[in-house]
């Protein structure tokens, strides 16, 4: 059972989730806020992730901003027993940074799903003819993006909660 987070623990999340500035010691700045040492704000990173409180931690790219513009998703029909492999295979190119499987319906009968980000448009044509072969199935569609309308990360122990609408 989860254990409940000291205050402490929180405001460290809070400052975890906003962005981390682009300097040789990101964590200086949120130990000086919370005026820990540098080495303690990490050993409470490093416990947290050990409890699995902290599940993740990485870094955001707003690929548009750079210079990856050319966005798709590829989609199969592919028979239920090949649906573990292919998606195995598909999720070892970097290039896919999602990939799933899918309940197929009457109108619309594609089952394995993977989200492909390239410079261009006709770089993630030639990117989704590569995964097809990988996977040894041509039956695919190549959707693209025409805009992207949200991208943000999920914010925890916010002060003030958000305003809801009705």
């Amino acid at each position: 059972m989860p254990r409940p987070l000291t205050n402490l623990e929180k405001e460290l999340v809070r400052l975890l989730q906003g962005d981390i500035p682009l300097v040789s010691r990101p964590f200086l700045p949120v130990a000086q806020k919370l005026g820990l040492s540098e080495a303690e704000v990490l050993e409470h990173i490093r416990r947290l992730q050990a409890e699995g409180i902290i599940r993740r931690f990485g870094a955001a790219l707003r690929h548009r901003e750079a210079g990856i513009t050319a966005n798709a998703m590829v989609v199969w029909q592919l028979p239920p027993e090949e649906l573990k492999r292919a998606g195995e295979k598909l999720a070892t190119f970097p290039e896919v940074t999602h990939c799933y499987q899918r309940q197929q319906r009457p109108e619309w009968p594609y089952n394995l799903y993977a989200v492909i980000h390239c410079r261009t448009r006709e770089a993630c044509e030639k990117l989704a003819a590569r995964l097809a072969a990988a996977i040894g199935h041509n039956n695919y569609r190549l959707i693209f993006s025409t805009a992207e309308l949200k991208k943000e990360s999920m914010q925890y122990f916010i002060q003030e909660p958000p305003e809801c609408r009705e």
